[in-house]
């Protein structure tokens, strides 16, 4: 990977990183289900610009239930009942494991001897995350926001899957699926379902005041989530898949936890307990095992000019 493209995939990495962070300021003005269903209302502004992906409408409509509906709606209402900034971005990369249980049992795959390993280190990790669940310290993390970020790592790993049978069905067809395109076409999906979820937990009256009361930084919350995170992030990341084998680019992932741990603490000065940082950390060494088992990383970041 040249320098050029090793910049723009750690840029990326720090701009969802921050996107914890900006999503916990945004609820400060904004109810859960109205500022994720803005993320989406405002990333429709790209389908002018995009072509339509390769696919059928079923496998659109999926991947923005998934993800738009079902990750976001559990991310979301978790980090507005009490669920920290920097441990939702550690606890819902468990979303690789989730991918691992819905592809053996959905398309079959073999679980390899390292993915279980991986699987149970960041099980422990979770556990010292999870560790003061319920308890009074400033640090406490609600059961219910833990259990729901989970979920929203579910929805996630589902997702993938979502995206494997897409990508088949393109490839079939002698055509590549575009990720970017099918991020962008299935904002159409997440709107309406999440405004209906908004009813459902605040009046009518709730969320007019809200939207006809927006502040600066509830603004800026809307469009990082639509145009950074969504559109550039997606986007930029898209392209370096298509640049790069998945194996060079993917793992670069693994780093978001660390952006977003520290932004959290930067911005929001968040306070975890000591368990709580030793369960992250167990966690992202949970996930690297997964990913690689016991080879090396430094090849990840070896450089060239171009």
């Amino acid at each position: 990977m040249n320098k050029k493209d090793l910049t723009l995939a750690l840029l990326v990495i720090i701009v969802w990183g921050a996107n914890f962070t900006v999503i916990k300021l945004g609820l400060g003005g904004v109810p859960s289900m109205l500022l994720a269903a803005s993320r989406y209302i405002f990333a429709l502004s790209a389908i002018a610009f995009v072509k339509r992906p390769a696919v059928e409408w079923r496998y659109v409509v999926a991947y923005g239930m998934t993800v738009g509906v079902g990750q976001f709606s559990c991310l979301f209402y978790a980090m507005d009942i009490g669920m920290p900034a920097g441990i939702a971005s550690i606890v819902l990369q468990s979303q690789a494991f989730f991918t691992i249980l819905f592809a053996a049992i959905l398309l079959k795959e073999a679980v390899k001897v390292r993915q279980v390993v991986g699987l149970v280190v960041a099980a422990t990790g979770l556990y010292f995350i999870g560790g003061n669940v319920g308890s009074n310290e400033l640090s406490s993390i609600p059961l219910a926001a833990l259990l729901l970020t989970l979920l929203g790592a579910a929805f996630w790993g589902f997702s993938n899957i979502v995206v494997r049978y897409a990508a088949n069905r393109a490839a079939s067809r002698g055509e590549t699926l575009d990720m970017l395109s099918l991020v962008v076409w299935s904002s159409l999906v997440p709107p309406l379902p999440l405004l209906a979820i908004a009813l459902m937990l605040d009046t009518p009256q709730t969320l007019f005041h809200a939207i006809s009361n927006l502040n600066a930084l509830s603004i800026f919350a809307v469009l990082y989530l639509a145009f950074c995170a969504t559109l550039f992030g997606y986007g930029t990341w898209s392209g370096l898949l298509a640049k790069y084998p998945a194996g060079r680019v993917a793992p670069l992932s693994l780093l978001v936890p660390i952006t977003g741990l520290i932004t959290a603490q930067i911005v929001l000065n968040e306070k975890l307990s000591k368990m709580q940082w030793l369960g992250g950390l167990v966690i992202l060494l949970g996930l690297i095992i997964s990913n690689f088992g016991c080879s090396p990383m430094q090849r990840l970041f070896k450089t060239k000019d171009v």
